[in-house]
């Protein structure tokens, strides 16, 4: 029987030995001196005492060899792997990459202490050495790591390397993490020297989202026009993402000006013709009127979520914990030129302890005054969006509020961590903040003790009875 098989079956029958011991005895304490235990383990690592197995790690490329000196029970008793490695072997040469083999001492001491540092550049290493090694703790750990430091300053960026890491190693809930964190973040990514590292996969599954959070389509567009000028793809690539532009969102005056100026729309006007000729139509005509002719239950004529005022506002607020707030703004009525002149009002309320009516303390001088306010205290933040035009009716369009939360300021810079859709229904975010503590002035969600929201309101158009 291999030896790791047997540990879970030791650790259970020593914790039912401590249990056993104290016994139903009040006067009866543990003494714990595991942290000792860990100390001297780490010591013997260092010291290489009573080591009985040499590992030697080299390099594709590389006449370097670097040889540690280690405990096998230590090794075997914790990765699946190293216990086929080593099984009657005291000496064992492994070929890892270079990233890798300069962090193999430091991933070995982990076996030592349970214990480990990493930074931005060790995360791709240590994740690999964790997987090819079936260390899931660590692995499970590392990629923890990653997914809360993607705000995280580096100077050539990292989220896009991690997300194509992560492609290719299948790990598809850190992919999806990468993918989410790029997608709330594209205007920022767009600036940054992260940018021409997209690969054309990557670029084509961002392009295909509608909760691309940047301030217009042309941003969009400019952005797109310098990937493909820097990075050259493919002409089927090249087509496919500027198939992706949702150019009926792009003003009329804006779409004159890039199909006069834009070198990548004059190579590839054939391409994206027909869907230029639609945005002029969709511009042209009302709303109303052109989804008789056209169907507009696709992507190419649903907003993203679009930064600039006339999609929403940017609302801050300072010590929310402290009482209700309310904002008022406006927006215009939808993308169409035929309803640039035409805006919504929009009413906002922020409530930091909400509760419903069934839970709210009932004021009477029989109940003390302090289990009411502790009533009041269990309340859980809420955020409500409501149309101050709710009399108008609006054929063929229903609006998609949508709350971005920003987090962690990096150079002035705000970050989006959370995304919340409201309710059509209701007109309410549901579970709005439910995990955050606005009253600690350290919380994740507050930036200098105040919660940095933006709300954009959506039209999304509905297919009416077609014109014959």
């Amino acid at each position: 029987m291999r030896r790791f098989c047997v540990v879970p079956l030791l650790l259970v029958l020593v914790e039912a030995a401590q249990k056993s011991d104290l016994g139903g005895d009040a006067s009866a304490a543990l003494i714990n001196h595991s942290p000792m235990l860990i100390q001297r383990l780490q010591d013997l690592f260092h010291k290489g005492n009573s080591t009985d197995t040499i590992l030697r790690i080299r390099t594709a490329n590389s006449d370097e060899v670097k040889v540690i000196h280690v405990h096998q029970l230590l090794l075997t008793l914790q990765s699946d792997i190293f216990d086929g490695l080593l099984l009657n072997q005291s000496e064992v040469t492994l070929q890892e990459p270079a990233e890798c083999a300069a962090l193999f001492e430091k991933f070995i001491r982990y076996f030592y202490c349970g214990e480990i540092s990493v930074n931005l550049n060790q995360a791709i290493p240590l994740h690999r050495l964790a997987n090819k090694y079936h260390m899931t703790a660590l692995q499970r750990g590392v990629t923890e790591y990653m997914k809360t430091h993607f705000s995280s300053e580096s100077a050539q960026g990292h989220v896009v390397s991690w997300y194509h890491y992560a492609l290719r190693m299948g790990d598809i809930n850190l992919q999806e993490s990468c993918l989410k964190f790029l997608a709330w973040n594209l205007s920022t990514i767009m600036s940054s020297n992260e940018w021409v590292t997209v690969s054309d996969k990557l670029m084509v599954s961002l392009l295909q989202r509608s909760d691309l959070v940047l301030q217009s389509e042309l941003e969009l567009f400019s952005a797109v026009e310098e990937w493909i000028s820097k990075n050259k793809p493919d002409a089927p690539v090249i087509e496919k993402v500027l198939r992706s532009i949702r150019y009926p969102m792009i003003s009329p005056s804006q779409l004159f000006q890039i199909q006069k100026e834009s070198a990548v729309l004059a190579s590839y006007h054939n391409s994206v013709q027909d869907l230029m000729f639609q945005a002029f139509q969709f511009h042209s005509a009302s709303p109303l009127h052109f989804a008789k002719y056209f169907d507009v239950n696709c992507s190419m004529f649903v907003p993203r979520n679009y930064l600039s005022p006339s999609w929403g506002s940017q609302w801050i607020i300072n010590n929310p914990a402290r009482d209700d707030r309310s904002l008022t703004f406006q927006t215009q009525l939808g993308p169409s030129n035929h309803d640039t002149s035409k805006k919504m009002t929009w009413n906002a309320l922020f409530s930091p302890r909400w509760l419903p009516v069934s839970l709210r303390p009932v004021y009477s001088e029989s109940i003390p005054s302090s289990s009411q306010s502790n009533r009041l205290e269990e309340g859980k933040p809420r955020l409500v969006v409501t149309s101050a035009m709710s009399g108008m009716d609006f054929a063929g369009v229903t609006f998609q509020k949508t709350l971005l939360v920003g987090v962690k300021r990096q150079q002035s810079k705000v970050f989006v961590k959370h995304v919340y859709n409201v309710h059509q229904s209701t007109d309410e975010v549901f579970d709005f903040l439910l995990q955050a503590d606005l009253q600690k002035r350290t919380s994740e969600y507050l930036i200098d003790n105040s919660l940095h929201l933006h709300i954009i309101i959506k039209p999304i158009y509905h297919s009416l009875i077609k014109a014959k």
